[in-house]
């Protein structure tokens, strides 16, 4: 029995003996790593990604993860407390707004960088160019074929996002003046598959933002777009949307619960930064200023 004892003793000294070597020095302070969540827009998901990476590398005690779903899906994340930044590429519609408050949540609104959207086809497409009313009438399917718009004698098919997508709202806006989409509109569940199926068939047409639209130069041509039939054509590019003579172009935000504080404030103030809107720049995007 002592000598059980004696081992027993040995055991716990040792286990205290450890414990103690691993506890922090004084003075020494351990940081609590904090987590913070970004929900919504598939047009913004890559840049809040570029963002969030190049954040944590000078914070290494937060830890952000960054998914998609569109922004319909990120508001609704703020709205039911499971995101702490929604990513969305349209403005907060009066019914989420509403539901909010029932909620009692308060959205708070943060422009952070600017976005076009290129209306997108394959190479082998002979259309370079549309106009505003061109496009509109393909996308309500009052024009099928692309003869209708000057190419040739083929069916037109016509990629959409889901209506989650605050892309898809914007566009019918923009460009359909708020009619209905085709039935014929196949809905894709992301703009990385819309550029796959334009890459795929010869006359396929669908919209995507002006980054994806940058980085897949080698699988999609981006069609110039003209306001009237008989308005100047204009490429979608940075200095077209800063200029404002691309009309297919809108503001890209973050919302928030309130006021910003811990994580998220800091977060949002370095996407605000020269660094941040270096980043915008770098990843396809229009910077705010």
């Amino acid at each position: 029995m002592l000598n059980k004892l004696s081992k027993l003793s040995a055991i716990i000294f040792l286990a205290s003996f450890f414990i103690v070597g691993c506890s922090p020095k004084n003075g020494e302070k351990t940081e609590t790593v904090q987590y913070l969540t970004i929900k919504g827009s598939d047009t913004m998901v890559h840049l809040a990604s570029d963002w969030a990476e190049t954040f944590m590398k000078t914070h290494p005690n937060i830890e952000i993860s960054v998914t998609g779903g569109g922004s319909g899906t990120g508001i609704a994340a703020l709205l039911n407390g499971t995101t702490d930044i929604c990513i969305a590429s349209r403005k907060i519609k009066n019914k989420e707004i509403k539901l909010a408050s029932e909620k009692g949540i308060s959205p708070n609104e943060i422009v952070t960088s600017r976005d076009g959207i290129a209306v997108v086809v394959n190479p082998e497409n002979p259309i370079k160019v549309l106009s505003i009313e061109q496009i509109g009438k393909i996308y309500t399917g009052a024009y099928k074929n692309w003869q209708d718009v000057g190419g040739p004698d083929q069916q037109i098919i016509v990629l959409s996002r889901e209506s989650s997508s605050g892309t898809y709202v914007f566009f019918q806006e923009k460009a359909m003046k708020k009619k209905d989409y085709t039935q014929d509109a196949m809905l894709m569940p992301s703009t990385s598959a819309i550029i796959q199926s334009v890459t795929q068939d010869k006359w396929a047409i669908g919209y995507v933002g002006l980054g994806y639209g940058v980085k897949a130069q080698d699988k999609v041509k981006m069609l110039h777009i003209k306001d009237q039939a008989n308005s100047p054509e204009i490429s979608p590019s940075v200095a077209s949307v800063q200029n404002d003579s691309y009309s297919l172009a809108r503001p890209l935000h973050f919302y928030t619960n309130g006021a910003l504080n811990g994580a998220a404030k800091e977060f949002v103030e370095f996407v605000l930064s020269k660094e941040g809107q270096k980043i915008v720049l770098e990843s396809g995007y229009v910077p705010v200023d």
